[in-house]
């Protein structure tokens, strides 16, 4: 805000009008900044005496507007009074001051809007017009930036088309330039070629490039040249080298060029040679570079190896300098350039100490052999492989680390090595170590017969697998070195089955001579002893530990076929015929076990026979036979508890032999269809005849206990024990001896039936001696006579063998001698009570008349007519 035009300060606002610039809205505007400037000149004088007023002690009640508030009691009284003549003066008398302030300040400020505005408008052309030509400029710029890319485009066509035009020129040039060195070369060659043609065996008049030893290289160049184009022009005109140097001329050939060229290149390749030798030997390895570069162009010998390899050993990787080794690499690079490094690489592999030092081939065989003569054991050889192919595979790393570093083509070379390993030095320890027995001539069991062979084969094979793997982990080329492996085993792979079925063969023969050995020795402790006692003691009994053993020696069998047979179809049949071969020694086993207990009690069942005594004998003729049958009736009892043990141990083994092939050899049959279905048919077949011998065996238990209870009937049972007096005296209700004595034995002979039967062998068993038992006693009671108090007696041994009998838990044998006891009431009814006895039970009708035939009143009483109008009828 400006001050007046005379530049001082007016008390009066209206004296000078107010004026506004338009800086004093640039920048930080602040509306309050603006009013206040505007009204500071006038409210300095109103703050001043509000100070004034307040400070005299009255109050002063004001409005806003600047006038004074009038109190109420004032403002009735000016109401009575008509409110004439009462005036105040304002609070605020600059207010009109202030309004024309604002009203020249609004004024001022409206100029103000128009001058901005009408400076915006100029501004608005002015850039409107400013765009209008930078469009324009910018248009121009990119008509011209268009026609510089179309320049540029032409330019770079043009130095394109320039760029091949000179291309063609040098390759023009290049080939023409190679024509030319070409011919210069060719003439150059012409002229040696004469010289070398002029006569036979001339090689003093060369040209000088033949006898420097400073151009000896260029000079191996051009003769390698001059051969090939020599034996190339004899080769086309179908001519041959002569073999005398005496019959070659200067003919109209090149074949004196092509023998005076093969004598100068042997020439200077021993030169070389000689030179290399002795760098080498001096180790200076700029003279063997420069050797070997010469001896590239040229034939390179198998000598030259040697004198190159001669005295070094690349296995200690670490002694050689790198120089050297750079050196030899590129010795052998340059080799292989002339004839692809096959014969380099080979004679490198052949030279190595593993393959040329006798001495190493010892100690393979001392290492897992041990000495001359010594009986090996397969641990004994495990170990022993395990050492010598980790020193192999050492060693063969340590070739690897050589091979990397020289040979431009690690694996070939490697393939080569692995394959000479395994072809050479382990097919030679191989040889030795596996000798194959003749399957004519089995080798000794003492001396561990085909057993010992198999063992050791399957050990040597698992170690030289391993040795494949860890081989191919070094390192091997393309070398299939698990095929090369197999192929070491392949002979003795396919007759494998053969040779283990018969080392089975041959430990069963084995085994069974060593038990009859024992078993005569057994049999000649036995002298002395009773003739009853050593019957069944004789006799070697079946073993399941024995059959454990074939099976252990069938299950390592399979391992080996396991290991051997890679193909299922090769595996299962491996498997089934080497388990056939265990179903057969364990079948005939136990089938000879079971016959050995049968002659047991077939010598018993002789022995009884011995001592059958008529009815008219002598007293004292009678008590020794009754002692022979003492004796003969231990030795059935003896003979039948053998024969049970027989029976128990021959269904033990057969379970095991059913366990290991379930859990064993199944698995292995399955893959193939029908392998599992024909082992399992085998199987029983071969167990077949040990049932048929247990069956027949069986059944001479049963002749044999019936025999013993024949005895037991004959020698106890009274007359009086069923036809008591009739004294007054109270019955016996006590079992007959016979009776007592029966059930005894009974009792005591078959409690080793009830633990070594079991199943269906069991309850046929004791179902079958039943019934002979119910058919016995029956043919032994039809020898008396019986009276009531006998008849009870009788009912209460029917009783005794039924409660006995109810043991074997056979339902048939139970009903049958309930029926016995239901028969024997016969006895002890009444005559005229005999017809209603059987009314139930018309099945034991038959055997009731024969009962009642022995009825002590029977022809007495007249049973006979009695009942046979009763049968009559009844029938």
């Amino acid at each position: 805000m400006k001050e007046g035009r005379d530049g001082s300060k007016s008390t009066s606002v209206s004296s000078l009008p107010l004026i506004l610039d338009i800086d004093d809205f640039k920048g930080d505007f602040s509306f309050d900044a603006l009013f206040g400037n505007l009204v500071n000149e006038l409210l300095p004088s109103f703050q001043e005496e509000e100070t004034d007023s307040s400070e005299g002690g009255g109050i002063h009640d004001g409005l806003p507007n600047g006038h004074s508030r009038i109190p109420s009691d004032a403002a009735a009284k000016a109401a009575a009074q008509g409110g004439a003549g009462l005036t105040t003066s304002p609070l605020f008398p600059e207010v009109d001051a202030l309004l024309n302030l604002f009203k020249d300040s609004c004024r001022e400020l409206i100029d103000l809007r128009q001058q901005v505005d009408s400076k915006l408008l100029n501004l608005k052309k002015e850039v409107s017009v400013q765009d209008s030509k930078h469009r324009k400029t910018l248009s121009e710029l990119e008509k011209g930036v268009d026609g510089l890319f179309d320049s540029f485009a032409r330019l770079d066509s043009r130095i394109s088309s320039v760029g091949q035009t000179a291309a063609k020129i040098g390759d023009h040039l290049q080939s023409a330039d190679s024509q030319r060195e070409t011919a210069s070369q060719t003439i150059e060659l012409i002229k040696y070629l004469m010289e070398f043609n002029s006569s036979p065996g001339d090689l003093i008049e060369l040209s000088p490039l033949f006898s420097d030893d400073s151009r000896v290289a260029e000079a191996a160049s051009a003769a390698q040249k001059l051969r090939a184009f020599a034996e190339e022009d004899i080769g086309r005109h179908g001519m041959s080298v002569p073999s005398g140097m005496g019959n070659a001329t200067a003919s109209r050939g090149l074949e004196v060029a092509v023998a005076n060229l093969q004598d100068y290149c042997n020439e200077l390749e021993n030169r070389l040679l000689s030179r290399f030798d002795a760098a080498s030997q001096r180790r200076e390895l700029s003279t063997m570079s420069e050797c070997a570069k010469i001896l590239s162009q040229l034939e390179v010998t198998d000598a030259f190896l040697e004198m190159g390899l001669k005295g070094y050993h690349f296995g200690d990787l670490e002694l050689l300098s790198e120089d050297f080794l750079v050196a030899i690499s590129y010795l052998f690079i340059l080799y292989m350039q002339f004839n692809r490094g096959t014969s380099a690489m080979q004679h490198y592999v052949r030279t190595r100490p593993m393959f040329m030092d006798a001495e190493v081939m010892n100690a393979d065989t001392m290492l897992v052999l041990g000495d001359q003569g010594s009986q090996v054991s397969p641990s004994d050889v495990s170990r022993g492989l395990a050492s010598l192919y980790k020193e192999i595979t050492d060693t063969v790393r340590k070739e690897a680390a050589t091979i990397m570093a020289v040979f431009p083509s690690p694996n070939d070379v490697m393939a080569i090595l692995v394959q000479r390993v395994l072809e050479e030095r382990v097919t030679a320890l191989l040889d030795k170590l596996l000798v194959k027995p003749s399957l004519v001539n089995l080798p000794p069991v003492d001396q561990g017969g085909l057993l010992l062979y198999l063992r050791i084969l399957a050990v040597a094979y698992e170690k030289t697998r391993e040795l494949a793997r860890d081989l191919r982990a070094v390192g091997c080329g393309d070398l299939d070195v698990e095929g090369l492996t197999e192929s070491l085993f392949v002979a003795h792979k396919d007759e494998y089955p053969e040779h283990e079925q018969a080392s089975l063969r041959q430990l069963f023969n084995a085994k069974m001579e060593e038990l009859r050995a024992e078993s005569q020795t057994e049999s000649s402790g036995t002298i002395g002893r009773s003739r009853g006692a050593s019957v069944a003691s004789s006799q070697q009994q079946i073993s399941v530990t024995v059959v454990t053993e074939f099976v252990r020696w069938n299950e390592e069998a399979i391992s080996r076929c396991t290991l051997f047979s890679s193909l299922p179809a090769t595996l299962a049949s491996n498997v089934k015929a080497v388990f056939t071969c265990l179903l057969d020694h364990v079948s005939q086993y136990i089938t000879e076990g079971l016959e050995r207990a049968r002659d047991s009690l077939n010598e018993a069942a002789a022995l009884r026979e011995r001592f059958v005594l008529g009815t008219s004998v002598s007293r004292r003729v009678a008590a020794a036979a009754a002692s022979a049958a003492e004796a003969a009736a231990a030795a059935g009892e003896s003979s039948f508890r053998s024969f049970m043990v027989a029976v128990q141990r021959c269904a033990s083994s057969v379970a095991i032999v059913q366990q290991y092939f379930t859990n064993s050899i199944s698995r292995l049959l399955l893959p193939v269809d029908g392998a599992h279905a024909a082992s399992c048919e085998e199987m029983a077949t071969a167990m077949s005849s040990a049932e048929g011998a247990a069956y027949k065996g069986l059944q001479q238990c049963i002749e044999t206990v019936m025999a013993e209870v024949e005895r037991l009937l004959s020698a106890e049972q009274k007359p009086t024990d069923y036809r008591s007096p009739e004294d007054g005296m109270a019955p016996d209700h006590r079992p007959t001896t016979a009776c007592t004595r029966v059930v005894a034995y009974l009792s005591r002979v078959l409690e080793v039936s009830f633990t070594a039967l079991e199943g269906l062998n069991k309850q046929a068993f004791l179902t079958e001696l039943g019934t002979r038992l119910h058919k016995g006693l029956l043919s032994h009671w039809q020898k008396y006579t019986f009276n009531p108090s006998g008849g009870l007696r009788l009912k209460r041994d029917i009783t005794e063998y039924g409660e006995y009998v109810r043991s074997f838990n056979a339902p048939s044998v139970d009903e049958k001698f309930e029926l016995l006891g239901i028969m024997a009431n016969v006895f002890i009814v009444a005559p005229e009570s005999l017809a209603t006895l059987f009314e139930g039970t018309p099945s034991i009708r038959k055997d009731a008349q024969r009962f009642i035939q022995l009825r002590e009143d029977y022809k007495s009483a007249k049973l006979a007519s009695r009942l046979s109008s009763l049968w009559q009828s009844s029938s």
